[in-house]
């Protein structure tokens, strides 16, 4: 039989797909009830990468042969570059306010959560052609070094970089989901309304005719589910 007469197809135009670029980045300090209100734009994100780990082999042996091979729990961690970073960011970061511009170190980390968008490309429209909003709950930030140098003839500005570690939050809209610290959203598979619902929330709403402006804040997964399964959730 010739390949040309199988059901799969490889390379068909419009389907050469790639994700680039990270922009969009919002920080969402959590709340003594978990939430995650108050959203503020994070400007200068150079990289985010994501880093899960865990979910490692245990092979069990029995009859002399390999019997069950188990996997352990996986963990969500990332690490964020930036040139610069909110001021609502310090208390994350293990800095407290003494007075307006004095601040102290090595205080309490207070965890928080992250929005960023990445760009979905093909060979038809490029960098056009969609994007993925990644949401991140639990977060909370390691300390990071701060090289700082003199000014020379190529002067660099600063880089900052942390390692970030999570705790997951329930989902419980699904039947046996686990706890996640991480939701993905793809703008080429969800419809523009659903997409406009979330991203009201995760940027916030202008004040209009009539009404105040409502402030950017994270949904937590369950109300994630909601807006992406209108039908199912009334």
């Amino acid at each position: 039989m010739s390949i040309a007469n199988t059901l799969i197809k490889w390379d068909e135009t419009s389907k050469h797909l790639y994700e680039t670029g990270v922009d969009h980045a919002v920080l969402y300090v959590q709340d003594a009830n978990g939430a995650y209100p108050k959203g503020v734009a994070w400007n200068g994100i150079t990289a985010i990468t994501e880093s899960p780990s865990g979910a490692e082999s245990n092979p069990l042996y029995a009859d002399n042969i390999k019997y069950l091979d188990l996997r352990s729990t996986e963990e969500f961690g990332a690490t964020v570059e930036a040139y610069t970073y909110p001021a609502e960011f310090e208390e994350c970061d293990g800095s407290k306010e003494l007075a307006t511009g004095v601040t102290i170190g090595q205080q309490k980390r207070k965890s928080f959560g992250l929005s960023y968008r990445t760009i979905l490309g093909n060979d038809t429209q490029n960098d056009a052609y969609g994007y993925k909003l990644h949401l991140i709950y639990g977060a909370t930030a390691a300390p990071s070094e701060k090289g700082y140098q003199t000014v020379n003839d190529s002067p660099e500005a600063i880089s900052f970089s942390w390692e970030l570690s999570t705790t997951p939050t329930p989902v419980t809209k699904i039947a046996d989901a686990k706890p996640t610290a991480s939701i993905t959203i793809d703008s080429t598979k969800a419809t523009s309304a659903q997409l406009e619902a979330l991203e009201q929330i995760l940027y916030g709403t202008p004040a209009g005719s009539g009404s105040e402006a409502i402030p950017a804040r994270l949904p937590l997964p369950d109300e994630v589910y909601t807006i992406f399964n209108p039908v199912v959730s009334q």
